[in-house]
């Protein structure tokens, strides 16, 4: 008997999600990147990102709980009525912050403090309800989770890069260790405060524009 499927056809649901799976991933890491071409949640980049440290624990963190929060979604979202969906999609959000929040307090007890409030502002963070409501309510719970953890790992890289240059412009040091010895370097203090922050998020966003994403949407 002939075999009347093409090969062409059957290549085009290869992978995971039906070959959805490793485009979406790459959307949220880099070309869809949440803060360089969406520029959500920034609060985060902002505020936590004078230490490496701190930016590696927040964005650890981000990733485990926006994966998490929109594979459950996803799950649930055919016995969600619709009128209590963003309630019930925050609810799920909370319970994931709780339980990091908790494991920060429980295991490491100074990055809990120095974080302070902005672990709980991931429940209220714009990407975190822009991928539950704009994604999960409407794709499966694997395609979800790989969404999720994409798009959260796109965060923490972000985070990342912006933790690493504040802290060794502002203090010449990575993780602890000197890298820039005062001998021949002064440490910056801007870039420890808030405007560095800002200056160092808003050069990232502009080499990557014309770096990668307007050579991408030149291709297109």
């Amino acid at each position: 008997m002939s075999n009347n499927i093409s090969p062409v056809a059957g290549m085009t649901h290869c992978g995971a999600c039906d070959g959805k799976g490793m485009k979406t991933f790459k959307d949220g890491v880099l070309l869809n990147n949440p803060i360089f071409a969406q520029v959500l949640g920034i609060c985060s980049a902002l505020a936590v990102t004078s230490k490496l440290e701190t930016s590696l624990v927040m964005g650890i963190g981000y990733v485990v709980v926006l994966s998490l929060s929109t594979f459950v979604v996803s799950l649930i979202r055919k016995t969600i009525p619709h009128r209590i969906r963003i309630i019930t999609q925050v609810l799920v959000v909370c319970v994931f912050v709780i339980l990091l929040d908790q494991l920060l307090k429980a295991f490491f007890w100074n990055i809990s403090r120095e974080l302070g409030p902005y672990v709980g502002l991931i429940i209220t963070n714009t990407l975190t309800l822009g991928r539950t409501e704009g994604f999960s309510i409407q794709n499966k719970p694997l395609l979800s989770l790989i969404d999720g953890s994409g798009n959260g790992l796109g965060y923490a890289l972000v985070l990342a890069i912006i933790g690493t240059i504040r802290e060794l412009l502002g203090t010449g040091k990575i993780l602890g260790h000197v890298i820039l010895s005062a001998h021949f370097y002064t440490p910056n203090q801007l870039m420890v405060l808030a405007p560095g922050a800002f200056f160092g998020l808003g050069i990232l966003i502009a080499i990557l524009n014309f770096t990668v994403l307007k050579p991408q949407e030149a291709k297109k």
